[in-house]
This record gives structure tokens, C-alpha cells and sequence, in this order.
């Protein structure tokens, strides 16, 4: 039998909001803490799917900035008139790739979470490399001073990877939101001010 998907505050906060999904508000606390969106400025979302970050941005950076969310999975959500959508593995990225999203962006953003095995370790490491794909395409897209947002889930390479992220910003800071489910081994490693 299937969990009841809507059994939580944030599950039912969600649905009355008009979010597919409850991790709206670990967003929502990431930019209360840390301002990652300004009026204006453009959004790249990688692994967008269901679309919750995706209306959060549209809505934060107004309707005349743009928004593009990226992820393997169709996208069925109804989008506002500044999201773009762009079907793309993003372990498979290549030029083509980035001319199709655009460069420039203010902010990016990886909520990716790999299908889960329940084998802490290989979850760990399909994590990392979806992590490691999403900073590389930040480095080629962000621009000087932007910020990028990335959860991963906490294993031995948790360290190295942080120290990845180090080397392309000012400041960097690991974030658990309360939002988060309590079991979840994820942690959001927020990139500021960008190189």
C-alpha cells in the first residue's frame, strides 16, 4: 500500500498553496536565511520536477526576470509565463545543453535526488555525481557574484565536495531546513557570491 503523500504540515501546507510538492518550503527557508533570489534575476532550477522551486522562483524574481527549469522527467506542471522548461539529463550535459538553458543566471539551483537503492553508500555516491554535475554546469552558466544551492546527501565525500564548491565562492554555508524530513540524509550546501 502507497503512503499518503499528503499526510504532513508541509505536505497539506503544499497542497493548499497550490505546490505539487512539500519541498516548496526548504526553499522557502533557504531564501529567508540566505536571499538567494532578487527581483529580476534569472533562475536556472536543475531537476525541477514536480515544479515547486520552479513556481517559488517565477514568483519571487517577478514576471519580467525568467525562470528555466531543467530534468529527465517530463514536466506536467501548468507554468507561469516567465518559466521555460528544458527536458535534459543533466549527467549528460554538452554544449548544445547550454546553449538550450542560456547563460548569465543569478541563481542555480539542484534539488536532484537519485532513485534511492537504501544502500547508504551507493545512495551517497549517486548523490555526489548528480551534485558534481550540477556545480560544473554552474561554473559555466553563474554569473560573478551569483549563488547556487545544492542538496546532497551526507556521506565520506560530503567534505570534498564542499571544499569544490569553496574554491568557486566567497562564502559557503551548509543548511539543513527544518522542513526537511527528519530521516532524510540531505543537507543544502549554499554557494554565495560567486568568482
Amino acid at each position: 500500500m502507497k503512503p499518503d503523500l499528503w499526510h504532513d504540515y508541509y505536505s497539506k501546507r503544499a497542497r493548499r498553496e497550490g505546490y505539487p510538492a512539500r519541498s516548496v518550503y526548504k526553499l522557502e527557508e533557504i531564501q529567508k536565511k540566505f536571499r538567494i533570489f532578487k527581483k529580476g534575476g534569472k533562475v536556472l532550477d536543475l531537476g525541477c520536477c514536480p515544479g515547486s522551486w520552479l513556481l517559488f522562483a517565477s514568483r519571487i524574481v517577478g514576471a519580467k526576470s525568467l525562470v528555466v527549469g531543467v530534468d529527465i522527467t517530463p514536466l506536467t506542471l501548468r507554468l507561469p509565463s516567465n518559466v521555460r522548461f528544458v527536458q535534459h539529463d543533466v549527467l549528460a550535459w554538452n554544449e548544445s545543453f547550454l546553449e538550450a538553458v542560456g547563460t548569465n543566471f543569478e541563481t542555480v539551483l539542484s534539488d536532484i535526488a537519485p532513485s534511492t537503492t537504501g544502500t547508504k553508500f551507493v545512495d551517497a555516491q549517486r548523490s555526489l555525481e548528480l551534485s558534481e554535475s550540477a556545480l560544473a554546469i554552474s561554473d559555466r552558466v553563474l554569473r560573478p557574484g551569483g549563488s547556487f544551492v545544492c542538496k546532497i546527501f551526507h556521506g565520506c565525500d560530503f567534505k570534498s565536495f564542499s571544499d569544490m564548491v569553496r574554491r568557486s565562492f566567497g562564502r559557503i554555508a551548509h543548511f539543513k531546513p527544518k522542513s526537511s524530513r527528519k530521516a532524510s540524509k540531505e543537507i543544502y550546501i549554499i554557494g554565495l557570491e560567486k568568482t
